[in-house]
């Protein structure tokens, strides 16, 4: 309880921390390598997945053309035969998402221990583990942002699953019903029904790791969450550190992370990121969103507007607000 007082209450936004997190280079030292193997297997996989969700069509002919000539059993089966198949990689998306969650313990195990003092110390001296921390935020957003766009993933989902229980119940053999069973298929609907469901996988994950770890204290991991996002906003804000970037895609990289790590904070913290005593300083991360180029940006100005637990809460105070009107 008396850790739990202490993060509702403490309202000193300490000296930022102030280091070049080296999200291009950093290669993980001998003590980092067995969890940094660990979520590198899962990261692999991470581009192909975004590769596949952009290139998601959707079966909407088909299904529109099913549905409107309902005693056409040729119309029905082709219709089937191009939901199958798709509803295969919506089931491989929610299994990497079990995955994602699975590596985001491993390294909130190494960056929250009592190896290091504080925070900062962690994420300077495992700035490979805390590279991989970033990039699972960065694939958070992306993989939300497209799906978001594509309403098809969730027409083609239901209509499968109201195809299978006719199917069911006129005794009909599915083929493909073995690729998703009844309560698999329950599980990956709640996934996608949410508007971003790799963030909502992040936040119960973390919560999740909260509360089975309860003999580390609460701020061990918060004070992570907005270390990472101070240290995103230094470096965006710093010209000396921001000219040390090889490539302009780490400024968007970094921008994303730096959203990515509030909307968690937001999430986990029990007041949240907008509140007084939250330790991100919130003017500054929406100051360096607005100083980037016009239409840059939109997206996680959106993100931040509509994803996030806390903004209108009363607590939150007005400037907050109106600069994100």
């Amino acid at each position: 309880m008396g850790n739990l007082l202490k993060v509702l209450t403490c309202t000193d936004l300490e000296q930022e921390p102030n280091f070049f997190l080296d999200f291009e280079n950093a290669q993980p030292t001998e003590a980092e390598r067995e969890v940094w193997d660990q979520v590198d297997v899962v990261l692999k996989d991470a581009k192909a997945i975004l590769d596949e969700l952009q290139a998601y069509k959707g079966a909407g002919q088909e299904i529109r053309e099913a549905i409107q000539n309902p005693s056409d059993d040729a119309l029905q089966e082709q219709a089937w035969a191009a939901v199958v198949p798709l509803v295969g990689k919506l089931k491989k998306f929610y299994e990497f998402s079990q995955r994602l969650e699975a590596a985001l313990h491993s390294l909130l195990g190494a960056l929250t221990n009592e190896t290091y003092s504080d925070p900062t110390q962690h994420l300077e001296r495992e700035q490979a583990l805390a590279k991989q921390f970033a990039e699972i935020l960065h694939f958070t957003l992306r993989f939300d942002e497209l799906k978001m766009t594509n309403p098809a993933i969730q027409n083609d989902f239901s209509y499968y699953r109201r195809t299978l229980s006719r199917m069911r119940i006129n005794n009909v053999p599915a083929e493909g019903e073995n690729e998703v069973n009844n309560e698999l298929a329950n599980r990956i609907s709640l996934f996608y029904a949410d508007a971003t469901p790799m963030l909502k996988t992040l936040s119960d994950g973390t919560t999740k790791f909260v509360s089975e770890n309860k003999n580390l204290p609460i701020e061990n991991t918060t004070d992570c969450l907005s270390t990472m996002a101070s240290v995103c906003k230094v470096m965006l804000e710093t010209p000396e550190y921001r000219s040390r970037f090889n490539s302009e895609d780490t400024v968007s990289f970094c921008l994303r992370v730096m959203v990515g790590v509030i909307i968690l904070y937001d999430y986990v913290h029990p007041v949240g990121a907008f509140a007084k005593s939250s330790k991100i300083d919130m003017k500054g991360c929406i100051k360096v969103l607005k100083d980037q180029p016009p239409n840059s940006v939109d997206g996680l100005l959106n993100a931040l507007r509509y994803t996030t637990k806390h903004l209108n809460d009363e607590s939150t105070n007005k400037t907050i607000k109106s600069m994100l009107q």
